[in-house]
């Protein structure tokens, strides 16, 4: 029986690596999966040793006030693996918590991949030198990123993005709209907030007050959003009531890309959803707000002018994002707007996007399972 630990520290993460396993699953059945692990991946079999949300966490200050609780379960699970060890490791993404993690196992004889290079493009390259220390594999998701792995020598092999294989080129908008049960004759806007709850608690309000500010503007307007879960729904709902109890606003959970797929515009927190919604080709205005101690740090620190992926893709701005000061209604509404009453503008986007999509297209399932069997001479 082939043993694969797994640690994925958040949603997105959680979906990549259940893709992973079961793309091994398909060709080597017998497995077992251990580590830790969203809904998706222990729905593709793995043993989850802890709740997920306990890594969750996006920023340095907000990762800072829960440092002993990460550095204690990084040290158990560090144990865990070492006293029963897994034929190879893979961390997904949460580069801060899996890359010690790694470098530990590798060095008690474990083989480790790392699945999903960290933004070393956009920030700290001087990491590759431990990352080499740290991983047997990387396995990167964009095809610009293999480079800079190679030139430390660092194995390294270019999958693709699943989601490019997962989400259709062609959409049906209307399709999306009777599923969720929307309108089909207005205007429909997307709020997408983000997954974590550091995230959801800066980004609602924002949200809200330039949802407020388009529909104070522009008749024929229909507001729709989406929450990871209901404990994100609630805290959703009470901002609503108390900032825009006037507005309508259908809330889904767990649909998100059934929510942005019957959007004509979205507004999204940045992250894995500017993706999904640039696969899906609709038009969107990026924002993002962290602590102000995070936000002091990292604009020192991070080399390039873009944010989002499909700016980060495209090699250019081709869609607005807005970081922290700029995250107001008077500044987001109007892109809104622009979208809304810009076919031209929409249509020259989609194309755009379409090329994208086609150069991120993920390999064949056997090719990503070999990809990591290959690492570990391993043969059903």
């Amino acid at each position: 029986m082939l043993r694969i630990g797994i640690i994925a520290g958040e949603t997105s993460g959680d979906l990549l690596g259940a893709d992973l396993i079961n793309a091994i699953r398909k060709f080597h059945s017998d497995i077992e999966v251990i580590g830790i692990g969203g809904e998706r991946l222990i729905e593709s079999g793995c043993q989850s040793l802890y709740p997920i949300e306990r890594l969750a966490v996006m920023g340095i200050s907000e990762v800072f006030t829960r440092y002993y609780e990460l550095l204690n379960i990084r040290h158990k699970i560090k144990q865990y693996f070492i006293e029963n060890p897994p034929d190879v490791f893979v961390g997904v993404d949460a580069p801060d918590f899996n890359f010690p993690l790694e470098k530990a196992l590798r060095s008690s004889g474990i083989k480790t991949i790392h699945y999903v290079s960290p933004s070393i493009w956009a920030w700290r390259e001087y990491r590759l030198k431990s990352i080499a220390q740290s991983v047997d594999l990387m396995l990167t998701l964009f095809p610009f990123e293999p480079p800079y792995y190679e030139k430390y020598g660092i194995p390294v092999k270019f999958i693709g993005h699943p989601l490019a294989k997962k989400i259709n080129i062609k959409t049906d908008k209307s399709a999306a709209r009777t599923r969720l049960h929307l309108p089909l004759d207005k205007n429909i806007i997307a709020i997408m907030p983000g997954s974590r709850y550091s995230e959801l608690n800066r980004m609602i309000v924002p949200f809200l007050r330039t949802a407020d500010w388009c529909i104070k503007r522009t008749n024929n307007l229909h507001f729709v959003a989406n929450l990871v879960n209901e404990d994100a729904k609630s805290i959703f709902m009470e901002k609503m009531e108390e900032i825009t109890p006037e507005i309508q606003i259908s809330i889904y959970t767990g649909q998100s890309l059934d929510v942005m797929e019957a959007a004509d515009v979205i507004l999204l927190a940045s992250g894995t959803v500017a993706l999904e919604a640039m696969l899906l080709n609709r038009p969107m205005v990026v924002a993002y707000k962290v602590s102000w101690l995070t936000y002091q740090i990292a604009k020192r620190l991070i080399r390039i002018p873009y944010i989002s992926l499909p700016n980060i893709l495209a090699g250019r701005q081709i869609v607005p994002e807005y970081i922290q000061y700029d995250c107001r209604p008077e500044i987001m509404g109007p892109e809104i707007l622009k979208w809304l009453n810009n076919k031209q503008s929409v249509e020259e986007l989609v194309r755009e996007f379409t090329e994208i999509h086609q150069k991120i297209h993920p390999l064949s399932d056997q090719l990503i399972a070999n990809a990591v069997l290959d690492i570990i001479n391993y043969h059903a």
